[in-house]
């Protein structure tokens, strides 16, 4: 019995050692093969591997990712799922939940998928662009049914085959796509990353391209033994952009990771021919640059890459076109870019700008979006284009004349000939881009905060050039009766007199909707000096007493109420309170009478807080009439309130 154990003990460890040893250089090979992105050939490696017992966190991940690049979802999803089950979650990478959450809504399973969405969000926090996106989950999703069924019946073209064939360009009825076709029963000619065969560029005609099969490899100097792909050609038809391989001069260059990249290439026709093959300037051997568009005025090219400086694996980017010069790329930002894929741009003639994206909202894999492109580059809202076009699967390559209404898209969706198939689609109804804003102003006093219904409200550009003036109240705002442009930015003037002019700036969002702002005005200070009367200056209301008495009326108390509002906002100031009585009763009777009213004001004001030092009064009866109404002439009871009067005299600032 104890030599038995020792056998299977000895043969037990013999397997083990196989295994080991089978494992590290099948790692070492796999893990090579991953950093060179060649993943269908890590993947043998990888599973191989894992078939053999052997597991780690790194491995699973990259199994994983190898299949979500390829968009495998189903495959993806086995090795993911496998990631969460065995390993700590608080050791998983952010984006892992993101993609597994994404797998599992590509293959059906919207429960789980929302489990991870929300994990991802709580994970990756408020701020980043996924998470912006989702919290408008419904009204997305709501977007999407409103957007879906738009176009006709989508039709599997007669040029497509049991291969790779993707991207649409149409020029003067010349149909310019990608395809493997005639590389793609060449084992030795296959793409190590997608396990494909490697793509050239062709040419069909675009009115017969549904029905007829017939189409032909782009002549000139563009093939190359590795891939050609997205190409499109400026109006004049001299010039076409298309991605390729990093290949100079027939040889491949390599990034710091033995990559070779893609790049944007730029060509010439020649007598029927595409020859001057240059590589555009803001290329790089370390990064992706890729699918070119260019707009209406062939003056911007926007394009995909990974460089430094972007959202997510993959953004939009742009740079100016001036001839053969080019500027230097810019990101088009948040409101387009996230942290996943955004890849295959296309420019229409009505200015709308196309891509792909597996970071927003939408149906499963990469789903085409839409944005208004408005002045100044801005774009508008982001908008799913629906279904049919898209699916459950990765739909890309998006173009569409709106003359015609026809249009192209690329998918990998079942019931295809190949791995990528291009479908022909009619635009029944226009999908709506327009993003536009409304803006409502309220005027706030800064002291009150009361709204001011009688305030001159201008509207500036940037360059402060006058747009529009609003005197246009309607409760509780101010409004320039017209819309204005998402991501606007406008400068505000708010004035009325009595408070200082204020100016604040506005950026409209980038999402139809209302906007409002507010302009605080402070009152302003009133130029004061000793020798001014505060009744004339604040213009007052009568203080009146009961006949014969001298307590503080409410009504009265409201206008006192000013009074004691400068004396807080000027400290050191001191007055001198003064009353006065017309000139029936007797003189001893009407300089007691005043006597106790000027005290009665002063101290209702020692009594709200002001400091007894700053206050002086005396009441002087009918010593100072201010007309002739004195005793024995008959006068109006007006020209008699005239001499009933309270003074409150600067006396100290």
């Amino acid at each position: 019995m104890k030599k038995r154990l020792s056998t299977i003990a000895f043969v037990f460890s013999l397997f083990l050692g196989n295994t080991d040893g089978f494992a590290q250089t099948g790692l070492n090979t796999a893990n090579k093969g991953y950093d060179r992105w060649a993943y269908m050939d890590a993947v043998k490696m990888y599973e191989k591997v894992l078939d053999k017992g052997f597991s780690s966190q790194e491995m699973v991940e990259k199994l994983g990712n190898a299949y979500y690049f390829n968009g495998r979802y189903s495959e993806a999803q086995k090795y993911y799922q496998k990631l969460f089950s065995d390993y700590d979650l608080s050791n998983i990478p952010t984006e892992y939940f993101y993609r597994y959450a994404h797998t599992l809504q590509n293959t059906g399973d919207e429960k789980e998928s929302k489990k991870y969405y929300d994990a991802f969000v709580k994970k990756a926090g408020d701020e980043a662009q996924i998470s912006k996106i989702r919290k408008s989950e419904e009204s997305l999703k709501n977007q999407i049914k409103e957007n879906s069924g738009r176009t006709g019946e989508i039709t599997n073209l007669a040029i497509n085959t049991p291969y790779a064939d993707y991207g649409t360009f149409v020029h003067q009825n010349v149909f310019y796509y990608t395809s493997s076709k005639d590389t793609g029963n060449l084992a030795v000619k296959r793409h190590t990353w997608t396990g494909d065969a490697f793509t050239n560029l062709y040419t069909a005609d675009a009115e017969t391209v549904v029905t007829d099969h017939k189409s032909n490899r782009i002549k000139g100097q563009v093939k190359t033994k590795l891939n050609e792909s997205s190409a499109i050609v400026t109006k004049d038809g001299q010039t076409m952009y298309f991605t390729r391989n990093n290949i100079v001069k027939g040889k491949r260059r390599f990034d710091s990771n033995k990559n070779t990249n893609l790049k944007i290439f730029r060509a010439e026709l020649r007598d029927g021919k595409w020859v001057n093959v240059t590589e555009l300037p803001f290329n790089s051997d370390q990064f992706n640059t890729a699918h070119p568009a260019l707009s209406n005025d062939e003056r911007t090219l926007y394009f995909s890459s990974d460089r430094p400086g972007g959202f997510g694996g993959g953004d939009l980017w742009k740079v100016s076109v001036s001839g053969e010069s080019y500027g230097t790329p810019e990101n088009l930002g948040e409101g387009i870019n996230t942290e996943g894929r955004e890849t295959f741009p296309f420019v229409t003639a009505n200015n709308e700008l196309y891509f792909s994206s597996d970071g927003r909202v939408g149906l499963g894999g990469l789903d085409v979006y839409a944005a208004q492109i408005n002045e100044a580059d801005k774009f508008g809202d982001v908008q799913n284009v629906g279904a049919p076009v898209n699916s459950e699967f990765d739909d890309f390559a998006y173009y569409l004349n709106n003359e015609t209404k026809q249009g192209f898209f690329s998918s990998n969706r079942d019931g295809g000939k190949g791995n990528d198939d291009i479908y022909s689609f009619t635009e029944l109804r226009p999908l709506v881009l327009n993003c536009n804003q409304m803006l409502y102003v309220k005027v706030i006093d800064g002291k009150t905060g009361e709204l001011i219904n009688d305030a001159k409200v201008t509207l500036a550009d940037q360059l402060y050039a006058v747009k529009g003036t609003s005197n246009h109240y309607n409760a509780p705002t101010y409004n320039f009766n017209r819309t204005f442009e998402c991501g606007d930015i406008y400068n505000l003037k708010g004035e009325k007199e009595g408070y200082i002019t204020q100016e604040i700036k506005v950026t409209l969002p980038n999402e139809s909707g209302i906007t409002e702002a507010e302009i605080i005005l402070e009152p302003a200070k009133i130029p004061l000096k000793p020798g001014d009367d505060l009744f004339k200056v604040l213009n007052l209301n009568p203080i009146y007493f009961d006949l014969d008495k001298y307590y503080i009326r409410p009504d009265a108390a409201l206008e006192l109420a000013k009074v004691f509002a400068v004396l807080e906002e000027y400290p050191t100031m001191k007055i001198d309170i003064r009353s006065h009585t017309d000139s029936r009763q007797t003189h001893r009777y009407n300089e007691t009478l005043s006597s106790n009213r000027a005290k009665s004001t002063a101290e209702w004001l020692i009594a709200n807080g002001i400091n007894r030092n700053r206050l002086t009064w005396k009441g002087y009866g009918e010593t100072q009439l201010v007309n002739g109404c004195a005793d024995g002439i008959n006068c109006s009871e007006a020209e008699h309130q005239m001499n009933r009067r309270s003074e409150f005299i600067i006396v100290e600032m």
